[in-house]
């Protein structure tokens, strides 16, 4: 009975943690993905000097570890404004901006790949900037950029696991504290477990989206 009971408890402990998990997961999506329209669009635009200083962005942000980047967004503020972040205020701010940077790159990436005759051509049959926009080339840009998008986003569940290092505590560091406290490896392979179940769902979630897209040549 104490070790079903012991049983019980360590996974209520783990669940405990995947929710602060998902919920990083969730509010770092949220961000991230409308942010990154803004980047992309920066990084497109025709002004010399706006376009340059995103690219340098871009460069600082994914050159640098996401971890790094963590510490900064935490530590940072407080040493030189004197303001400091809530632990999981910072984790958001430095994950949204990291993958905000990453996807900004697969939109512009989608937008890049459109031939330029589409565009010709809807001038050509009188369509305005704005309907070539969202009716031609905005449903192929998603389709094109859904599958690399997928791909962050399954990362970005086991990046979660990085807030661990500025105090945040989640699933990973719930299960290494369990198993340093049973001396078992089985905590560690149960939030394996927990991170296979959320990337399967979200990896269904993906193919299930570009089967719908996938009328759009």
């Amino acid at each position: 009975m104490n070790g079903t009971a012991s049983v019980i408890k360590m996974l209520h402990t783990m669940m405990q943690g995947t929710v602060v998990s998902i919920e990083v997961f969730f509010l770092t999506l949220l961000f991230a993905i409308p942010f990154a329209v803004v980047i992309c669009a920066g990084r497109m635009s025709r002004v010399f000097v706006l376009r340059e200083f995103v690219k340098l962005v871009l460069i600082v942000v994914r050159g640098t570890p996401l971890m790094l980047q963590l510490i900064c967004v935490y530590f940072i503020p407080g040493q030189v404004f004197g303001v400091k972040f809530d632990r999981f205020v910072a984790a958001i701010v430095a994950l949204s901006l990291n993958y905000a940077c990453y996807f900004a790159e697969i939109y512009r990436g989608g937008f890049e790949s459109i031939p330029v005759g589409q565009y010709e051509a809807c001038k050509v049959l009188g369509y305005t900037k704005s309907q070539s926009f969202f009716h031609i080339v905005i449903p192929q840009v998603i389709k094109r950029i859904v599958p690399p998008m997928g791909n962050e986003i399954m990362t970005l569940v086991k990046d979660t696991a990085l807030v661990q290092v500025i105090g945040v505590v989640e699933l990973l560091q719930i299960s290494k504290t369990t198993s340093s406290r049973l001396f078992s490896t089985v905590p560690l392979f149960i939030a394996g477990l927990f991170y296979l179940i959320m990337n399967t769902l979200v990896a269904l979630s993906f193919n299930k989206l570009e089967k719908k897209l996938s009328y759009y040549k």
